[in-house]
């Protein structure tokens, strides 16, 4: 699922930009501080921390090497091949430990947010988000809403349903589970207009998350039915243009 760094760009990597610019300002992190980027996909999050928060240094952790491929373009840091879960990387090294749209994607995410506390220096901020799949990320919403209602069997598959601990209350949990203290939560939201239809269903084509993966699992006649439905159903201007919004949850820490 996760082995072509433009596909997922086209698809969220983009949306994951915007919120990665909030995030990094709301941590507010001083100036030539090391930083590690856990789940760092292809790089948007580390993106916003060399483009805002002037780092000594960032480090990139991800176990997709196409992906750390791709995030070589954000600029430089030093990326390496990694589970979130189990880090290789010795502890207490980062003044900043944080986590872009990844944990629900670990297999282990509560090891993982040990995991980052072990990494973090005394002091230091460790922070993370996730899409609000259940209430915020309106594309995906639509998207098997309508999948659903074709094959009722999709609705197993939505994100919504398979991450439903992607909620405020379960991060704090974990933060204050991991040992952080001065936990706390936002929810960041941003527009996401989409030019015209194909600007919205192509991005399904990729193959790179979920939603991609079930198209892509379809035989064509599924999948123009599904396309079509679609079509039919966004809220389109005048002008073709579709807005919608997406919204994560984030949390942060001090170690």
């Amino acid at each position: 699922m996760w082995g072509l760094g433009t596909a997922y760009e086209a698809y969220v990597g983009r949306w994951s930009r915007r919120v990665a610019e909030v995030f990094v300002s709301w941590l507010d992190v001083p100036p030539d501080r090391a930083w590690l980027d856990a789940g760092s996909g292809t790089g948007a999050l580390t993106s916003a921390i060399v483009a805002a928060a002037r780092p000594v240094s960032v480090t990139g952790v991800d176990p997709s090497v196409p992906f750390l491929t791709a995030a070589r373009a954000a600029g430089p840091a030093l990326l390496c091949a990694g589970d979130a879960a189990a880090l290789p990387l010795a502890s207490g090294s980062f003044h900043a430990v944080v986590s872009g749209l990844a944990l629900n994607f670990v297999p282990r995410p509560e090891a993982a947010v040990r995991e980052f506390a072990r990494v973090a220096a005394p002091g230091g901020v460790t922070a993370a988000y996730v899409w609000d799949y259940r209430n915020g990320m309106a594309m995906m919403r639509e998207f098997w809403t309508a999948a659903a209602d074709l094959d009722p069997a999709a609705a197993a598959l939505d994100e919504s349903r398979r991450f439903a601990f992607c909620r405020e209350d379960v991060l704090a949990g974990w933060w204050a589970s991991a040992g952080f203290r001065d936990v706390s939560t936002r929810r960041i939201e941003i527009p996401t207009v989409f030019t015209g239809f194909d600007d919205f269903w192509q991005p399904f084509l990729g193959g790179q998350g979920p939603a991609p993966a079930y198209v892509a699992s379809l035989p064509a006649e599924r999948r123009d039915a599904l396309r079509e439905l679609l079509r039919d159903r966004l809220p389109a201007a005048a002008d073709g243009s579709i807005a919608m919004t997406a919204a994560a949850w984030a949390v942060r820490g001090t170690a």
